[in-house]
C-alpha cells in the first residue's frame, strides 16, 4: 500500500513539476495577477491531489486539470471578485517570462495586449486565452470551459473583435490570431 502511494506522489510531482510554468502563465493571463494566478494554480492543484488516482489515469490529465482551472476560475469570478490584469502598482511583482516558443512573446508590448485584454468580459478572455495562447483547439477550449464549440467560436470571435478595435493593437492580434 505504501509503495502504491509513493508511486501516485511521485507522479503527481513529476506531473507538477513539468506543467508549472504552464499553469502559472494561463492562470495569470485569467486573474490578471501573480498572486492571484498563485493561488488558483494551488488550489487547482490541492483539489487535483485529492484525485490524483482518477486524473493520472485520465486520457488527457493536463486537460483535466485546466478544466479543474477554469472551473474555479469561473466560481471565483461569479462571486464577482475584480480582477485586475494590470495592476496600479505592481512595482513588487514578478514579471511573466514568455516561453521561448510563446507566439504571444513576439509581441511588441505585452503590457498594452494584457491591459486590452483586462478589458473583455470573462468568458470571452478564457476563450481568447485558452485558443491563441494555449494553442488549444475549439474542441478542448470547449471541453476546457464547459460548453458547447459554437460558444468558444463566438466568444473567441468577439474577444478578437474587441481587441482589433482597440488603436495600436491591431497588427499584435492579427499576427497572434488564426485566420
Amino acid at each position: 500500500m505504501g509503495d502504491r502511494k509513493k508511486a501516485r506522489d511521485e507522479e503527481f510531482q513529476s506531473f507538477v513539476v513539468g506543467r508549472w510554468p504552464r499553469l502559472m502563465r494561463t492562470a495569470f493571463l485569467l486573474t490578471g495577477e501573480q498572486h492571484a494566478a498563485e493561488d488558483l494554480v494551488q488550489s487547482t492543484l490541492e483539489q487535483v491531489y485529492v484525485a490524483w488516482r482518477r486524473v493520472g489515469s485520465a486520457d488527457d490529465p493536463e486537460a483535466y486539470v485546466r478544466r479543474v482551472m477554469i472551473n474555479a476560475h469561473a466560481r471565483k469570478h461569479r462571486r464577482r471578485l475584480k480582477e485586475f490584469l494590470a495592476p496600479k502598482d505592481d512595482s513588487g511583482l514578478v514579471r511573466e517570462v514568455a516561453d521561448t516558443g510563446d507566439r504571444m512573446s513576439q509581441a511588441d508590448d505585452r503590457g498594452a495586449l494584457l491591459k486590452a485584454l483586462a478589458q473583455l468580459p470573462a468568458r470571452q478572455r478564457e476563450a481568447v486565452v485558452l485558443r491563441y495562447w494555449e494553442d488549444l483547439t475549439e474542441t478542448q477550449t470547449a471541453e476546457a470551459m464547459g460548453c458547447s464549440v459554437g460558444t468558444v467560436k463566438s466568444n473567441a470571435a468577439k474577444g478578437i473583435a474587441k481587441l482589433r478595435a482597440i488603436p495600436g493593437l491591431a497588427e499584435t492580434v492579427t499576427q497572434g490570431g488564426r485566420k
